[in-house]
């Protein structure tokens, strides 16, 4: 039974987001009078179908997301009719593309104001003790257990979480030495950071009520933090050259399985973050996601004069090919972490 519900939280959220994001793009297309052919939920077979003013809406039978078909919005078949997306002016175009991720940051921001005005804002606690140990990393690779309290490292005395995780930061691919003390006994470990500063451990959290004010306040600057903590990571991995720890379907899947086990809170918690990076992610300048329409569509606007549908039939050809890649690659740090690789080894 509670695998069933995981599963139902699972299939339910990722459609939500998904939904949403092209809900954003429905809402704006029709404002500018683009006919729109399809708006469905899900994919696969119709189980609910209704036409109405020359728009198919349907519920399909896999509840995974949705799409929006427009006319004119496959370079292939546009005739340049009034009417179709690609016959709009660059700016109304720009518009049609960003309010798909501006749906999900807006998602994002009213469940983090309903999250933080009904349970309150989670706090780190500020003391180097270790509540939970990501898996196949460092920490628990070295034995590490929840309820540790990190003494000191490679003999500088730490106090407080912070000092412990900047710590650690300065160590990245180097051997360091733990002092931790486990109930009354103290110990010493040994092990090496990853190359991205982590060593996988989380802090205990304690919720804080703030009242409905600073629930809007910090839950409608929340997004925007998450955007530059991700962006601020991905430019430190480039930076760095190392490989950034990224997470595909099966990562985020067994996540939201695992959030939906812990409670409403923390599934709801976790859907506003994926929110976040789902439009972030379609905000990248990346051809065929909306960012790198937008960026087409500007530069369309810059030289004066409709790109060419063949053009933009090649940079969406070269788009799904990089997506693909992002998705395979994604998807074999999941198996990658689950410990897969190792069977054909």
């Amino acid at each position: 039974m509670i695998i069933a519900l995981q599963i139902l939280a699972v299939v339910f959220g990722l459609g939500l987001l998904i939904f949403i994001h092209e809900l954003g793009h429905f809402a704006a297309a029709r404002f500018f009078k683009v006919k729109v052919l399809t708006f469905a939920f899900g994919f696969g077979p119709d189980i609910i179908k209704y036409k109405y003013k020359g728009t198919k809406y349907a519920v399909k039978a896999i509840p995974l997301g949705g799409f929006v078909s427009m006319a004119g919005d496959n370079p292939d078949e546009a005739t340049g009719a009034a009417g179709e997306y690609l016959s709009l002016a660059w700016y109304k175009k720009i518009i049609i593309s960003f309010t798909g991720p501006f749906s999900n940051y807006l998602l994002a921001a009213v469940l983090f104001v309903f999250i933080f005005n009904v349970w309150g804002m989670i706090r780190p606690v500020n003391i180097p003790k270790i509540a939970e140990l990501a898996e196949s990393y460092p920490a628990q690779k070295a034995g590490l257990l929840p309820g540790d309290v990190i003494k000191s490292i490679d003999g500088a005395s730490i106090k407080t979480w912070n000092e412990l995780s900047e710590n650690i930061k300065k160590r990245a691919d180097k051997k360091t030495s733990f002092v931790v003390l486990r109930g009354t006994s103290t110990f010493r470990t040994t092990l090496t950071v990853n190359s991205n500063g982590l060593i996988g451990i989380s802090p205990e959290y304690v919720a804080v009520k703030i009242g409905f004010k600073k629930s809007l306040k910090q839950g409608l600057k929340a997004p925007v933090a998450y955007t530059l903590n991700t962006v601020s990571y991905l430019y430190g991995a480039a930076k760095n050259k190392v490989k950034p720890e990224l997470s595909g379907p099966i990562g985020v899947m067994k996540v939201m399985a695992s959030a939906a086990k812990s409670g409403l809170q923390d599934y709801l918690f976790l859907l506003a973050v994926i929110s976040v990076a789902l439009g972030l992610f379609n905000l990248f300048p990346i051809p065929f996601v909306d960012g790198g329409m937008i960026v087409l569509f500007f530069a369309e606007g810059i030289i004066r004069k409709k790109i060419n549908t063949k053009i933009i039939a090649i940079y969406n050809t070269i788009g799904l090919i990089i997506i693909a890649g992002i998705f395979i690659f994604a998807t074999y740090s999941d198996l990658v972490r689950l410990g897969v690789d190792k069977l054909f080894k």
